[in-house]
């Protein structure tokens, strides 16, 4: 429980649902700045403060601490809120459906050191702890089928157990997990992954990723061409069946 921000609603007389109303927000989401961890987004922030008469880091003492780069964490805070997420992966399995091993192979390269690696890894999978909670969001993943082929540096045994993990996540009552086969030539999807939140409000932001920056979007009208395109791409994936009888068949060619 975070007793400083619990403290400073109940001195200000107010309830989740009236500060929810105050910083146009949903009220559970309002309710879960209470609990560990849960910090508004950057443009909540200073206003929530401001109505409950405090400092941000009074309430959020780790709120400057976090590690990554400002729009992930811009992006992590929207992705914990989100209702429905919408992830389309082009070159890799998608972060929230990652083991440990394979996030740390798409770090192999990068001039980063042991520990930034090993603090970037750590990350990306406590990410996924959105997944596991008792009312997690409904996660609709399209995964390109060469994902699914391409050798982790030529260990299969990476690949076989990223591949059986996928299996078992996509069997999980919130996920859904589809697969554009190879047989679909081009389409889309080959203009790079996106990613689709939508908020408890009603809102939808979007992230798109490149080789220089990671961008995120929440012009409705771009949105808007965002989720058209998404369609698009689902509009070529196979069925959930079919996808997950492809990937047990990837799976089991990394043997």
């Amino acid at each position: 429980m975070n007793h400083a921000f619990v403290e400073a609603m109940a001195a200000a007389g107010l309830t989740a649902e009236a500060l929810a109303a105050r910083v146009n927000v949903d009220p559970k989401t309002a309710g879960r700045w209470a609990n560990p961890g849960h910090v508004p987004q950057s443009r909540h922030r200073a206003k929530v403060a401001a109505i409950l008469g405090r400092e941000v880091l009074e309430l959020w003492p780790d709120a400057l601490k976090r590690r990554g780069p400002t729009w992930l964490r811009e992006w992590v805070d929207w992705e914990r809120d989100t209702l429905t997420l919408r992830w389309f992966e082009l070159a890799w399995i998608p972060g929230l459906l990652q083991t440990e091993a394979y996030a740390r192979a798409t770090l192999a390269g990068e001039p980063l050191s042991a520990e930034t690696v090993t603090q970037l890894v750590k990350a990306r999978i406590g990410r996924q702890v959105i997944l596991e909670r008792d009312c997690p969001p409904l996660f609709i993943a399209i995964i390109d089928e060469a994902v699914l082929r391409r050798s982790a540096y030529g260990d299969r045994n990476l690949m076989r157990e990223q591949c059986e993990h996928l299996v078992e996540c996509a069997q999980r009552p919130s996920v859904q997990v589809y697969i554009v086969p190879a047989t679909a030539g081009m389409y889309p999807g080959l203009g790079g992954p996106i990613i689709l939140a939508e908020l408890p409000d009603g809102e939808q932001v979007a992230h798109v990723d490149s080789q220089a920056h990671a961008q995120i979007i929440n012009q409705a009208s771009d949105v808007a061409t965002l989720v058209r395109r998404w369609e698009r791409i689902r509009g070529e994936a196979l069925s959930r069946a079919q996808s997950l009888d492809l990937i047990r068949e990837a799976a089991a060619s990394w043997t």
